[in-house]
């Protein structure tokens, strides 16, 4: 049965409210829900980005049961792997095991604050996969002494573990992201209904591990008001991986899309209120075989209503695929 979560997205609504709109997907019944991690919105329009781990910690305390997980989080640049090992491992204890740890190679959006320029893609993969081994050290309760090609840990340990260690997800878009998943993690994440990721995770040593997509969609009564308001803000998700792991910053990728038609936002974000247009929306997923599809309701004023309408129309329809 395929699992349908709820997407926290940061850059699109405030921390009270991210953790507000987790605590009434949980009463609609989705399976997990996955937050996203940045610092920066992808549009100005959308106006958000509070530190994703704070948000965590308070979804934690404030549910009983759904799952939470990072979608995903870059464990290379902005944040050194041996801390986000440590707020991983609170997260798990925080949230008595419902929590997984999505990684991934990260975007020059969030991750250029720092300073320290933006690797090209081989080396971002090459960072990743040793920042996973450090973390998995770390997760094992090992003093952890590591001098690496591109990281240095000096005698760390991390003294409040859960009684197993965190699940550890891996975004893939190729071939080689799909390698070093198949490898290294418990899961696959994608952001595409591509056969062939899921096929590759499962040939480099995925096969039976869970498989998680994400689709936005853009629920509203005025089927209008939804393809101006995915235009609005969810332009971006169509420029692709290669395109939006590169840009710097909001108003790249404003730039990048300026010739960006509602109707082609349309075309690949269901808009309005009709259950068949989402299901169908979900069906190549599920083709796909990911086991798990997280939704991403486009608006950060939108939530509850498509919560609502989730819970009584939605959901019941997609237990169906």
């Amino acid at each position: 049965m395929t699992h349908i979560g709820y997407t926290m997205m940061t850059e699109q609504a405030g921390p009270r409210d991210l953790v507000q709109h987790v605590v009434a997907a949980e009463r609609a019944g989705f399976d997990f829900s996955v937050t996203s991690d940045h610092y920066f919105p992808w549009l100005e329009e959308q106006g958000h980005a509070p530190y994703a781990w704070s948000v965590l910690g308070a979804a934690a305390q404030a549910t009983s049961t759904i799952p939470l997980m990072t979608y995903v989080t870059c464990p290379t640049t902005r944040y050194h792997p041996a801390v986000v090992a440590q707020k991983a491992a609170t997260t798990q204890l925080l949230a008595e095991g419902r929590f997984r740890l999505g990684l991934g190679s990260g975007e020059n959006l969030n991750e250029h604050v720092v300073g320290g320029g933006w690797p090209a893609a081989h080396v971002r993969l090459e960072m990743l996969e040793e920042a996973v081994e450090i973390i998995r050290a770390l997760f094992d309760g090992k003093n952890v002494n590591h001098h690496g090609p591109h990281f240095d840990v000096e005698n760390a340990r991390l003294f409040d573990l859960p009684d197993e260690p965190t699940p550890i997800g891996i975004a893939v878009s190729g071939e080689r992201s799909c390698a070093l998943a198949g490898r290294l993690a418990d899961l696959v994440i994608a952001t595409e209904p591509k056969a062939e990721l899921v096929d590759s995770f499962e040939r480099h040593g995925g096969n039976g591990k869970p498989k998680v997509g994400q689709l936005p969609v853009c629920y509203d009564p005025d089927e209008d008001a939804a393809v101006r308001r995915a235009h609005e803000q969810f332009r971006w998700s169509l420029g692709g991986w290669p395109v939006n792991s590169e840009l710097p910053g909001p108003a790249s990728f404003d730039t990048a899309t300026q010739h960006t038609r509602p109707e082609d936002v349309a075309e690949s974000i269901p808009c309005g209120d009709h259950v068949d247009t989402f299901v169908e929306a979900v069906r190549p997923y599920v083709t796909a075989g990911f086991t798990e599809i997280a939704l991403v309701q486009v608006g950060g004023d939108h939530q509850l209503p498509f919560l609502d309408w989730a819970e009584k129309k939605l959901l019941p329809a997609l237990k169906d695929l």
